[in-house]
């Protein structure tokens, strides 16, 4: 599943996104209610983790603001504010769930999941496309123009993640936070080393590359050549 995960404080976020994505789910992280109601109104999820107080933008404002819309995304509230009053505010808010702090990561999950099963199953995705690459992401394969691929599973989470932004310039840091889960180091050069793989893996054969470097920022997949 793409979870978006709206928790400003980075030991909860990284907990809970650790987490879910060891549960093999894409996890899409924002610090604040600015950026999080933004990245929910760019581009569409199968669930959202919501906390119930940030910075910039309220939980539940940026919850009504969602509803506003018609959007139907199932959310999943967390929040310190635990008695019956506050989860009873945030479900008539629109959430579909309310999990009081501190919580069990593996309860979380399931109900993660849970969710996501009574959502209604409308144009799920089920391959990504970008120039002649298609993934499959049931089968977890990729094939360009036709010719299969193998990819480790590291490659195919950085290609999965490149993909998923085509068209957008994806940094180092960003790679580093969304397919190892953890901070950037400045010096390492890891991703440049599984970039370099990947790369000739996709490229042989081909008459253009497919990721493109970003002089001192990072990499950018095109959705169309």
């Amino acid at each position: 599943m793409h979870i978006l995960l709206i928790e400003d404080d980075a030991d909860v976020a990284a907990h809970v996104a650790k987490g879910l994505r060891e549960a093999g789910h894409l996890v899409e992280p924002a610090a604040d209610g600015r950026e999080g109601l933004l990245k929910a109104a760019a581009d569409r999820y199968d669930v959202i983790v919501l906390d119930r107080m940030l910075p910039k933008i309220d939980g539940l404002k940026i919850l009504q603001t969602i509803r506003a819309t018609g959007d139907t995304t199932p959310v999943m509230i967390l929040s310190a504010l635990g008695d019956i009053d506050e989860r009873i505010r945030g479900l008539r808010a629109g959430s579909d769930d309310y999990l009081p702090k501190p919580f069990a990561l593996s309860e979380l999950v399931a109900r993660v999941e849970v969710l996501a099963r009574r959502a209604p199953q409308i144009a799920q995705t089920t391959e990504l496309h970008a120039g002649d690459v298609v993934i499959d992401l049931l089968g977890h394969s990729v094939t360009r123009n036709g010719r299969r691929i193998e990819l480790t599973q590291r490659e195919f989470r950085i290609l999965e993640y490149l993909v998923r932004n085509a068209d957008r310039v994806v940094t180092r840091s960003m790679l580093l936070e969304h397919v190892w889960d953890y901070a950037f180091d400045p010096q390492t050069n890891i991703i440049d080393q599984h970039v370099s793989r990947l790369r000739q893996k996709l490229d042989r054969d081909s008459d253009w590359p497919l990721i493109e470097t970003v002089r001192g920022t990072g990499y950018v997949v095109r959705s169309r050549r």
